[in-house]
């Protein structure tokens, strides 16, 4: 029954996506080859990708250990906050919804800050990511309760804002009392997003989280598709709505809790690419999370190469990249929504 809620599109629109789509993956490619090319050693591309294959000698050594997580890294937090904002907005209905308005990148920071705060991220690869993903688990749990209980999109939107006051709050209480100056100095990475110094390990713990997180947000596709007519009508088509939900939350907090992990608050990606994408894809939920996947590598990736090139001794972080992008886009996103009401 979830087929009925499909709609035809025009060819144009369906050859407009296809092309979208190709552009996409070429970008990907490309900004992938340039990132992992970039860097402070002298290698030619040759010796980079032969060192690559190979994993001997210097060249070896920086390429798989310095260059190749960075660049793959880049594309997976790009892929998952891509993807969770533009299943956010299909599941509240919510144009402004995406993981840092709402709340849940500053959550899974905070469960990153705390983990590193009691040291526990030094006794346990694991718990780092643990601590991350549950702290998104927690902030998007809260807000699936508050829409379950009726409150509309600006309520969201603003309870969003409020969870990501307060997890900011809290992270910053860590860091005034944190006494480890290793410690305060890695809170610090996290709360402003860096890919900088990012291992082979930390590729092997969020990129298979974020696989995960992306399928179940895309066997819950269809589902939002029928919410954009409402729950009543979605419920009327045979669509378990308390699933789909579910199946976002849980989706969104593992995407986001890994990418938070990966490379510390990196936030309105989820916001931006959805929005430049639906021109090309329309406003189907089903039709858009893998595109804003590749979307948000895009952006994160291409951001990640303009922090190298403005300032190659690493003072500029990747998360004032995309603050000083997507925050004049929400408020023009406001102002045009509060036109259009």
């Amino acid at each position: 029954m979830q087929r009925a809620v499909s709609i035809e599109r025009p060819a144009t629109v369906a050859d407009g996506a296809k092309m979208a789509t190709v552009v996409l993956c070429m970008l990907v490619v490309l900004f992938f080859a340039i990132s992992f090319l970039l860097g402070s050693s002298n290698l030619s591309p040759g010796a980079l990708f032969g060192g690559l294959l190979s994993g001997h000698g210097a060249a070896g050594v920086i390429a798989r250990e310095i260059r190749l997580p960075r660049a793959a890294l880049a594309l997976v937090v790009g892929a998952a906050l891509g993807a969770s904002g533009a299943a956010l907005q299909g599941l509240f209905r919510n144009p402004l919804a995406e993981p840092g308005v709402t709340g849940v990148t500053s959550s899974a920071g905070l469960g990153a800050v705390l983990a590193l705060y009691f040291g526990l991220a030094a006794s346990s690869a694991f718990l780092l990511p643990a601590f991350a993903v549950t702290g998104a688990l927690l902030s998007a749990g809260i807000l699936y309760l508050l829409s379950r209980g009726g409150a509309g999109a600006m309520a969201l939107v603003l309870a969003g804002v409020a969870i990501a006051s307060l997890a900011t709050a809290m992270t910053a209480l860590a860091l005034s009392f944190a006494q480890n100056p290793y410690a305060m100095s890695e809170m610090v990475l996290w709360m402003m997003g860096s890919l900088k110094d990012r291992t082979l390990s930390d590729l092997a713990f969020s990129a298979p989280l974020t696989v995960i997180g992306i399928a179940l947000l895309l066997t819950a596709s269809r589902g939002l598709d029928a919410l954009t007519l409402g729950e009543e009508a979605a419920q009327s088509l045979g669509i378990d709505v308390a699933s789909v939900r579910g199946r976002v939350v849980v989706g969104v907090a593992l995407a986001t809790g890994a990418a938070t992990a990966a490379a510390g608050a990196v936030s309105f990606v989820g916001l931006v690419v959805p929005h430049v994408l639906r021109r090309f894809y329309g406003y189907e939920p089903s039709r858009l999370i893998l595109p804003s996947a590749l979307g948000g590598a895009v952006l994160v990736t291409a951001a990640d190469i303009a922090v190298r090139l403005i300032a190659p001794d690493g003072q500029l972080l990747l998360g004032v990249v995309t603050a000083m992008l997507g925050a004049p886009f929400f408020l023009w996103l406001i102002i045009r929504l509060r036109s259009e009401s």
